[in-house]
């Protein structure tokens, strides 16, 4: 009989699991901030040993993307230190410590490191919720030019004991030949890839149908395509993962969310901020890794997610969320001026009156209102309209109208910024 779980990780008491993590913590900030010149800069004159609670870990501050970008390109002299200090592994003089197996390049470029640890990217978890199993022959469509995806999936696959074939994008009937005769159990790659294989198939009357269980991600993965798979025997599930951390969060037999990976810590915080919200609420996607080698702390994805009530169905004990739901890193242009999420976050923070606030563009192109719509847990004081107005000029070097709403008016879509200007 097939275990139910990948490993007892996945089921332990959920006090059990939150005091690993935080127990962990300390140590992978302290790694931080003595490996990582970046996180030195970051995080300096903090007390790694007391970052053993998620009140603590929210009082760090939030990493983004662009940032991580812009280190990297400002450290790139001579190849000197193209991961831009937020690695603690390399080559040459940066593998003083550890050795990088592989970099990758991501759009921007961004460079990742991969160590030499098995199944590194933590992929195997995912893979066995989707029903892989060891002896499975998997046809693996996500690119291996470049990017991490297919080698981050291939070693994952490896680690249940699967074979692979290493199938890459594209060349449409090249794959379907190779689908043919050498009859797959299980698909990885993109959802988008998958149903153009199956319709292709169809189309040429070659047969693929030894396809029954795949994981899925890179794209966004709609019911009505799970259903349509379905309807031609597939088995399709999704994870959550990045060639920054890896795998965040996968989905069980259950459907019902994500549940986060064990290696992670996540939190949600209000786009532009380091504001944790309450469970339930859509916000950023927040990410603490406990990889040694790549020492991300409060890494945020720029993903949209919210935390959902209650274990999952499937007996995992980890935390829920509810899958991707839209990008955090809202920016519109106003009369020549762009406006940042972070902008209304600071606004917000000058304010401690208001609970959430987004601010709604309207009208046409260079004939356009800002207006600040602001959530109060008590009536307004006298004279808080104004002073928040000034605070959203001074921010924004923009004028703008506040508009006050009842607690629970705003939609819960994590939107800090609203364009809903007329562009015809």
């Amino acid at each position: 009989m097939n275990p139910p779980y990948y490993d007892t990780l996945e089921i332990r008491d959920p006090a059990a699991r939150e005091a690993a993590l935080m127990a962990a913590l300390p140590a992978q900030v302290a790694n931080a901030q003595r490996n990582a010149g970046a996180f030195a800069a970051a995080l300096a004159g903090v007390d790694a040993a007391a970052v053993a609670s998620r009140a603590a870990l929210a009082a760090l501050p939030v990493v983004r993307k662009h940032e991580l970008l812009e280190r990297q390109q400002a450290a790139r002299d001579g190849g000197a230190n193209p991961f831009g200090g937020f690695a603690t592994i390399g080559w040459r003089a940066l593998a003083a410590t550890r050795r990088a197996q592989r970099v990758y390049q991501s759009p921007g470029p961004i460079y990742e490191p991969e160590g030499t640890a098995s199944d590194y990217w933590r992929l195997a978890r995912a893979m066995f919720a989707a029903g892989l199993r060891a002896g499975d022959l998997v046809h693996n469509c996500f690119s291996y030019h470049l990017t991490p995806g297919g080698l981050m999936m291939e070693a994952g696959a490896m680690t249940l004991g699967c074979t692979v074939f290493p199938g890459g994008v594209g060349h449409t009937e090249l794959q379907l030949l190779a689908l043919a005769d050498l009859r797959p159990e299980a698909y990885i790659g993109t959802p988008g890839f998958l149903k153009i294989l199956v319709e292709k198939a169809a189309e040429t009357g070659r047969p693929i149908d030894s396809i029954t269980k795949a994981l899925l991600g890179g794209e966004a993965f709609p019911p009505s395509l799970r259903d349509w798979l379905i309807e031609r025997g597939i088995q399709a599930y999704q994870c959550y993962a990045t060639a920054d951390l890896g795998l965040i969060a996968y989905e069980t037999s259950a459907r019902e969310g994500l549940v986060l990976d064990e290696g992670v810590i996540v939190e949600i915080v209000r786009p532009g901020s380091g504001e944790v919200v309450t469970d339930g609420e859509v916000g950023e996607v927040v990410v603490t890794s406990l990889n040694p080698d790549y020492p991300l702390i409060r890494f945020g994805t720029g993903d949209l997610s919210a935390v959902l009530p209650g274990a999952c169905p499937s007996g995992r004990s980890n935390t829920r969320i509810r899958g991707w739901l839209g990008r955090a890193d809202q920016t519109a242009k106003v009369r020549g001026m762009f406006v940042h999420a972070s902008q209304i976050a600071t606004v917000v923070e000058r304010h401690p009156e208001i609970a959430r606030a987004r601010l709604v563009i309207e009208g046409e192109m260079a004939n356009d209102r800002m207006t600040l719509h602001a959530e109060l847990c008590t009536a307004p004081p006298e004279g808080l309209a104004e002073r928040v107005a000034q605070s959203l000029r001074e921010v924004t070097q923009l004028r703008g109208e506040v508009a006050w709403k009842q607690p629970g008016q705003l939609p819960n879509d994590g939107k800090v910024i609203e364009d809903a200007r007329n562009y015809r």
